[in-house]
Order: structure tokens, then C-alpha cells, then sequence
């Protein structure tokens, strides 16, 4: 016996007999939780709180990430930025009432200065996407995420202080330094769902943390166009302030109540610690391998998860950057019902991402569909239905009803990414969960400065229908492009490279398992139970998952 297996086998001797009796009492490899969290009546354990802390994390993530793009219409002095070209003939008409046209700002931005401020977070972001993933594995998600909220909930209150220097370069450094403290919280949370969460637990459980950048949406929205229109603490700069607070607060409650690991929380149940190891069934590292560079460039499931996300990001970022601006320039709404009606499709969206989670995670567990028809299935729901109603949008022309209708299917159908690609960085590595996440999300956040440019280049001096029609039927061909390569190439399960010594010790096992078959010996069919002296029956001690 080597001095590993030596020293496994005498940490398992030392987990206390009750552990050994609940895991007698029911089978800890199923994916069911276990009865007694039933009988107790406990149906919200810290994975769910972990979510649910997470689902609000990027609730203020969100908030403070759009904020601008609501602001910015109040911000902006329209009337002092020379329009050339501009046909009024193609455009629909303002209300009778000029009442609902807004009062200009102070900051004369054309719309590619608006463009570049809008755009310049994500210089920031693309740079520490990779950095968060592999610091989550390293030293835990918890820390990692929590200092990227801060640090975004920092800058925030700033911004008003930096805008009223009306120095560009300056307002544009501080949005940069916003995205490189936000670029971390993606990665680092896959890293910690990789450690908390039960496979047939990951579609809506990651549907429900991920769904928090839609509520995020869908309460800053409005709420910012309200605060715009007000005076309270002067107007728009009371936009940054009150999100900037309230992710103050939340960065101490999350420091508080959340843990890297389920063995390292303090008062998890000992019920839902065996739950959640015994369902990973050690898929995941208590330390992080070294990243399989070759296997992962070479491996075609990856690729369509990289692809796929780009082509996400496109659509996504496009609208959640512009779709003010089309609502106020185009269909002529006002700042406050336009912050209500461009929230209207992150509601949808989020609703749907929770309800796609759900019914995701059933056709799974009752045997419907295998985990990449899953993905496949939810993920081309969530862009061949964007794409469809994206290019309607651009002729619905005038009919406000119309376009709205189509607005919120293209954001809501969308929705259901979250029980597609997003969930297949952990379907495929959990290991590396976080390492992946960073590796595409950074690519994907290329279009996040690339889409609101590309658009305001489009569109400059030029806010016609025909313009906005062209910007909508890119994003719909994206959205094709990606996920097509996806659905092709993704797969739904382990790859072997997740956990490239476990495959190289099971090698080496079966080989001297072999060798010892030529010589003679028989191997031990019933290796996972011995007899005691009384006759009783009791499970090998290497079987006991690990818990402590």
C-alpha cells in the first residue's frame, strides 16, 4: 500500500460512525437530497443561500453596469450635437404632445463619444475575466467575487465627481477601472458552483444566480429613469449613488454568510455536506490541477461553448447598451416610461431564464433527455427565437406595440442560455470551471466595446429605421452563426481531461490488475463490502465519500 493510499485510508477510519449510519440509512450516490433534510423540514440549505446571495450580487452587478446607459440620455445635450444627414421622412413622429420629448443635459457627447463611454467598461473587463476564474479555484470564488462588487460599487460613486470634470479620456479611465473590478464575478462564481452545487441541481440553480443580472436590469431600468427626471441628490447623478450604497451593503452580508466550500462553512448541516460531496462524487479538487492547456485547445466542446458565447454577447450587449436610445430617439418615448418599457424585456427574460431552469433540470432528472440534448435543446431556444424576433423588430416600424411585443420575446426567449451554454463549462470540467468561464467570457466581452461602437457608427447622425433595421439583422445572424457551431460540437458530459491524474491512476490500476490476473491471482469481486466478526454486513470505509 503506498503512502497515499496509507494515509486515505486512515483519514476515512477517523469520519465519525453517524456519518456512516445516515450514508447507511440511504444511498448518498443518488441524486436526491437526502430524507432527513425532509423530515426536518429544512428545504433552504447554504447552496440555496449561496444563490441567493449570488442572484443579488449580480442584481447590483447588473444595476451599476446599465445605469449609464439610462443616464446617459439625461446627460447628453441633443440639441448642441450637430446631426447631418438626418431623415426626418423615415422616422416615426413624435406624439402631438412635445411633452414627451426630455430636457437636454449638459455634456455634448455625439454618439460616438457616447459609443466609446458606453463601450469602455469592457476594456476593463476583458482583462481580469481569465484572472477571476483561476483565483476562484485557487483561493476560493467567495473572496474574488466579493471584491469585484466592491471595487465596481467604489467607482460608481464616483462617477458623477468624474462626469462633472467633462474630461472624456477621464470618464472613460474610470469605466475602464469599473470593468477590470466586474470582470472577476462571472468566472469566480462558476468557480464556487462548481463546489457547492449538485449536477442535477446546475440548470436552475445557475439559471437562478445568473437570472439576478436580469432583475438587476429590470430594476435599475426604471428606477434610473425615475431618479433621472427627479431631483433628488440633482437629478442623474442620483443614479450612481444609490446603486453604488446598496452594493456596499451587500458586499458586507456576503462576507458575513458565504463560504468557498461546503466544508468550510460553519453552520452547514452535516445531511446537506454529504448531499453535496457524494453528488459531485469528487468531480471537483480540493486543490486546483494544473490547467490542461493542450487538452482544452484541442477539445471541440470547448470551442462551441467559446463561440457560442460570443455570439451571446453580441445580442445581449447590443441591446442592453442601445435600447434606450432606440427608445427615446426612434419610437419617441420619455425618459421615465422609456426606463419602464426597456425593463419590460429583462422581466420576461427573467422569469423565462427561471422557468427554462426548472424544467431543464426535470427533463433531466426524470431520464427525458440526456444532459447535451439539454443543452442543445434550451440553448437554441435561447437564440434562434432572438434572432426571429430581433429582425421582425426593425419592421415593425412606427407600431410601438408591435415593437415592444418583439423586444421582449428577443430578450426573454433568450433566457434560456442559462440552462444551455452557460451551464457547460461545469458539464464539462468542473474542475476548471472558472478557468474556462474566464477564457470565454473574455473573448465574448469583445463585443461588449465592439457593439455599442459598430452601432453608433451605424447610426450617427443617421437615426433612421433602415439604420436600426441593419444594426438588429447583424445581431440575428450572430446569433445563428453561434449557435449553429454549438449545437454541432457541444457535449453535455465530463471530458477526461477534467481530472487528467484520476484518469492516469484508474490506468495503472486496471494495468496492474491485469498483470496480476496472468500470475494467478483473482481479483476481489466484492471489494466494497467485508464481513465483521459478528456477520454483519458493513460498507468499505474507501467508499465513504470525503466530507471532512
Amino acid at each position: 500500500m503506498t503512502e497515499q493510499s496509507q494515509a486515505r485510508f486512515t483519514s476515512h477510519e477517523n469520519i465519525s460512525q453517524d456519518v456512516i449510519r445516515r450514508l447507511g440509512e440511504e444511498d448518498p450516490l443518488t441524486d436526491s437530497p437526502p430524507s432527513l433534510s425532509r423530515e426536518t423540514g429544512t428545504c433552504f440549505g447554504k447552496r440555496q443561500l449561496l444563490a441567493f446571495m449570488g442572484f443579488l450580487g449580480f442584481a447590483n452587478v447588473y444595476a451599476m453596469r446599465v445605469n449609464l446607459s439610462v443616464a446617459i440620455v439625461a446627460m447628453v445635450n441633443n440639441t448642441a450635437i450637430p446631426h447631418a444627414n438626418k431623415s426626418v421622412s423615415e422616422e416615426c413622429q413624435y406624439p402631438g404632445d412635445n411633452s414627451t420629448q426630455t430636457e437636454d443635459g449638459e455634456f455634448v457627447w455625439d454618439e460616438g463619444e457616447q459609443g466609446l463611454i458606453l463601450g469602455s467598461f469592457f476594456y476593463g473587463y476583458v482583462l481580469t475575466n481569465f484572472l477571476g476564474g483561476r483565483l476562484g479555484e485557487l483561493i476560493g470564488g467567495k473572496i474574488v467575487f466579493a471584491v469585484g462588487v466592491l471595487v465596481t460599487s467604489i467607482l460608481t460613486l464616483l462617477t458623477p465627481v468624474v462626469a462633472y470634470t467633462n474630461i472624456t479620456p477621464l470618464i472613460v479611465a474610470l469605466r475602464v477601472l469599473e470593468g477590470l473590478g466586474e470582470g472577476v464575478t462571472f468566472p469566480a462564481m462558476n468557480s464556487l458552483m462548481a463546489r457547492w452545487i449538485p449536477p442535477l441541481e446546475r440548470s436552475k440553480m445557475s439559471a437562478f444566480v445568473y437570472a439576478g443580472s436580469q432583475f438587476g436590469t429590470v430594476v435599475s431600468l426604471p428606477i434610473c429613469g425615475l431618479l433621472c427626471q427627479s431631483d433628488f441628490l440633482g437629478g442623474w447623478p442620483s443614479v450612481f449613488y444609490v446603486f453604488g450604497v446598496l452594493g456596499l451593503v451587500w458586499f458586507i452580508f456576503w462576507m458575513l454568510l458565504i463560504s468557498n466550500t461546503p466544508e468550510s462553512h460553519p453552520t452547514i448541516s452535516l445531511e446537506e455536506k454529504i448531499y453535496i460531496q457524494t453528488t459531485l462524487n469528487h468531480a471537483v479538487n480540493e486543490k486546483s490541477p494544473r490547467i490542461p492547456w493542450k487538452h482544452i485547445l484541442t477539445s471541440m466542446p470547448f470551442w462551441a461553448i467559446f463561440v457560442v458565447h460570443i455570439a451571446q454577447n453580441w445580442g445581449f450587449y447590443c441591446l442592453l447598451t442601445e435600447l434606450p436610445t432606440y427608445m427615446k430617439n426612434i419610437l419617441h418615448y420619455k425618459l421615465a416610461d422609456e426606463g419602464f418599457l426597456s425593463a419590460l424585456p429583462y422581466l420576461v427574460m427573467w422569469i423565462f431564464s427561471i422557468c427554462a431552469g426548472l424544467s431543464a433540470d426535470k427533463l433531466r432528472t426524470s431520464g427525458v433527455l440526456s444532459t447535451t440534448a439539454t443543452r442543445r435543446i434550451f440553448n437554441s431556444i435561447g437564440f434562434y427565437g432572438p434572432m426571429v424576433c430581433l429582425i421582425l423588430v426593425g419592421y415593425a416600424g412606427c407600431n410601438k406595440d408591435a415593437a415592444i411585443a418583439l423586444l421582449c420575446g428577443a430578450v426573454g426567449l433568450n433566457g434560456a442560455v442559462y440552462s444551455g451554454y452557460m451551464n457547460s463549462h461545469l458539464d464539462i470540467a468542473p474542475n476548471f470551471a472558472g478557468t474556462l468561464m474566464g477564457i470565454t467570457n473574455t473573448a465574448a466581452t469583445v463585443p461588449g466595446f465592439l457593439a455599442p461602437q459598430i452601432v453608433g457608427m451605424l447610426i450617427s447622425g443617421k437615426e433612421t429605421l433602415p439604420r436600426w433595421q441593419l444594426v438588429f439583422w447583424i445581431a440575428g445572424i450572430v446569433y445563428f452563426i453561434g449557435n449553429t457551431f454549438y449545437i454541432i460540437f457541444v457535449s453535455g458530459e465530463q471530458q477526461p481531461w477534467n481530472d487528467l491524474n484520476a484518469s492516469q491512476d484508474n490506468a495503472s490500476k486496471i494495468e496492474r490488475e491485469e498483470q496480476g490476473s496472468q500470475y494467478g491471482s483473482i481479483p476481489n469481486q466484492n471489494h466494497n463490502q467485508e464481513v465483521s466478526n459478528a456477520g454483519e454486513v458493513k460498507r468499505d470505509i474507501s467508499q465513504v465519500p470525503e466530507v471532512f
